[in-house]
């Protein structure tokens, strides 16, 4: 395809989904960073909840958000947090805890651990898909009038969470789907296992529970962040290409308040 020839000093002009071209991994990261506590900032001065859903992958944002709560001193008593997606066992349970992929056990040590425990929110509104009960995270996030805010990453399927590409479903279709358990594509697995567990694609789980698509775009804002090599593929199909269910960023450029943020290894012309 022509787009993933374009060279970076040109990436973004007739793009179909607004791209913010930033000079490196830490200056996305802080955006991302900085956009959630401005939201919570803002909803705390209006006295309303926040609803965020927010993601384990990436990353590199939480230790910004981190202590940028900490030194602001800004509470999220008000906060909902939803978390995207969890990886399951062979049994459809959430996988243990302790395992270094859990994403619970991520946000348990490297966010809720680290924040002030005046400024963080009762733990009943620090939520993730349950597999037992998945259409409860959609019900609850019904219930408190949607979402403001999705945060995320692009994955080289082109998932969001971990809505991976059913090709036979048309994009208004696909955008319906809920909460629910999947099976996690082999190209996935094998991306995931390279970062997470040194290329041990035999221990990778292969299924997962994943919010919905229907949640995602449904937020009143949407934040997408893209930063490695593959990525230079994936952020100009996701930009540039047709909307389809066969690559689920696409749908991204329907929304009618997103932005991918893109640093300079990722806004290199793919080949």
């Amino acid at each position: 395809m022509d787009y993933y020839h374009i060279p970076a000093d040109e990436l973004g002009k007739g793009a179909r989904l607004p791209i913010l071209k930033l000079t490196s991994s830490g200056e996305v990261f802080y955006e991302l960073a900085s956009e959630m506590c401005r939201i919570i900032r803002e909803h705390n001065e209006q006295e309303k909840d926040t609803v965020l859903i927010l993601p384990v992958g990436p990353v590199g944002q939480y230790p910004i958000f981190v202590r940028l709560i900490n030194r602001e001193r800004l509470s999220l008593r008000r906060c909902w947090f939803f978390n995207m997606d969890e990886y399951l066992d062979d049994h459809d349970r959430w996988i243990d805890e302790k395992s270094p992929l859990s994403f619970r056990g991520f946000m348990n040590r490297e966010v809720y651990g680290k924040i002030d425990p005046e400024l963080l929110m009762n733990p009943e509104r620090r939520v993730f898909p349950n597999p037992a009960d998945p259409k409860r995270m959609d019900a609850l996030i019904d219930e408190l009038g949607g979402v403001d805010a999705a945060f995320g990453g692009v994955g080289i399927t082109g998932h969001l969470a971990f809505n991976e590409p059913q090709e036979g479903l048309t994009p208004e279709e696909f955008a319906c789907l809920g909460t629910r358990t999947i099976d996690i594509r082999p190209e996935t697995r094998a991306t995931n296992c390279v970062g997470d567990l040194g290329g041990a694609l035999e221990d990778m789980p292969r299924r997962a529970v994943t919010v919905g698509m229907r949640q995602i775009l449904g937020a009143q804002h949407l934040r997408l962040a893209v930063f490695r090599d593959w990525h230079r593929a994936v952020c100009r199909r996701t930009a540039y290409g047709e909307v389809t269910a066969a690559f689920p960023a696409t749908l991204a450029q329907r929304h009618p308040d997103a932005l991918l943020y893109v640093n300079d290894i990722a806004a290199h012309a793919a080949y």
